[in-house]
């Protein structure tokens, strides 16, 4: 009663015409797509709760009345397969230059396939997220060889692999397209594509911390290519990199008008930077209530996208819960194995076991769902 009466009084307060959320309000209860203008005008207020209320009621207005209260999680396993990386990102504590380098590692396929087969939870296995750094050895054989073996010892697991700046990578490294990079693999058993390497859509930044990678343009055609060859996506933002808030908006714009032409992106995830082992400044760090409002203006102004994402691994279990009042309706799965971020300095646990997820969703007053990655149930936790 008490969550319906507080909910109540915040809908009263929006209505107000004196309220400077007012108009928003108006739009959202309409589905009025919402415009640059009205982003500013989220961001610069201070009203959080009312803030949470229009990016969940946006949240319910693109929900199906029987999937309202659902939040999604997969059960998956982060295979990182080398950390040697020729990528020069000023924001990554990750790579290692050479083989050479202190702690540098490359893992063969015998290797992977030895230890996914050792994993206690393979039968509930439902998807691989495969990200790893960019050098020669990883070519598109080793791929074919690394997505043929897993397809033949566990059919039953879905391949989501490589981002817009890998498979731009590999197309230079084999001197073909990145439509015929993705064709290939895709026979092979690659099903779909995480959202990384996308960062901050901002020319300014990219010149200042990653400028030899892909640009943002290119980061949305291999995602159109991907959309038109059958493939679904992600789309990332990386935060915390000393980018501005119009910014942060422009990137979520930018990925807004791909979507109406090609379709294919599933979820939408803000990321936070971390610092350690990184050139990036750590005052660039957002705080909690900037995470929160980048949730919650996610969710208002994709509304062609349909999941918004908290990563738990770079929020934690505790942000991401409160995120479910801002929007979010997906809190990633398991995460076996994940090291780009650890490596970084995230105190997030290596991975979580089915019984946290769903213990966290409920007592934010959902109902925790086991999902596929192309967003088939699997399981209800009601």
């Amino acid at each position: 009663m008490a969550v319906v009466s507080t909910h109540s009084a915040i809908e009263e307060h929006l209505q107000k015409n004196t309220n400077p959320l007012h108009q928003i309000y108006d739009k959202v209860i309409n589905g009025d797509r919402l415009s640059k203008a009205d982003g500013f005008e989220i961001v610069n207020s201070n009203d959080l709760l009312s803030i949470g209320f229009l990016a969940d009621t946006a949240r319910k207005r693109m929900t199906p009345q029987e999937r309202m209260d659902h939040v999604y999680w997969v059960h998956n396993y982060h295979i990182n397969i080398t950390n040697i990386c020729e990528g020069t990102c000023r924001f990554c504590a990750f790579s290692r230059r050479s083989e050479k380098a202190k702690n540098a590692y490359f893992w063969s396929v015998d290797e992977i396939i030895t230890q996914v087969q050792n994993y206690p939870a393979l039968a509930n296995l439902s998807e691989f997220h495969i990200v790893s750094g960019m050098t020669p050895k990883l070519n598109l054989e080793y791929y074919i060889a690394l997505f043929s073996a897993l397809k033949t010892h566990f059919p039953h697991v879905h391949i989501k692999a490589l981002t817009a700046a890998e498979i731009d990578y590999l197309a230079k490294l084999e001197g073909i397209s990145c439509e015929e990079v993705l064709k290939t693999l895709q026979q092979y058993g690659h099903g779909s594509m995480p959202g990384g390497g996308a960062e901050i859509f901002s020319d300014r930044i990219r010149d200042l911390l990653y400028p030899d990678k892909i640009t943002h343009w290119e980061w949305l055609e291999i995602h159109g290519i991907a959309h038109r060859l059958g493939m679904k996506s992600n789309a990332t933002m990386l935060a915390g990199l000393g980018e501005n808030w119009e910014e942060r908006i422009d990137h979520m714009l930018y990925v807004r008008d791909q979507q109406d032409q090609t379709g294919g992106f599933m979820t939408f995830i803000p990321l936070n930077c971390w610092y350690e082992n990184t050139a990036v400044d750590k005052s660039n760090a957002l705080t909690g209530i900037e995470n929160l409002k980048s949730f919650a203006l996610s969710r208002l102004l994709l509304d062609n996208v349909p999941y918004i994402k908290s990563y738990w691994i770079q929020h934690g279990l505790k942000m991401s819960q409160v995120s479910l009042s801002f929007g979010v309706n997906d809190l990633d799965g398991t995460v076996t194995q994940e090291k780009i971020t650890h490596m970084a300095g995230t105190d997030s646990a290596q991975a979580v076991t089915q019984t946290e997820l769903v213990h966290v969703i409920r007592q934010a007053g959902k109902i925790p769902v086991e999902r596929d990655t192309l967003y088939n149930i699997r399981k209800i936790y009601d």
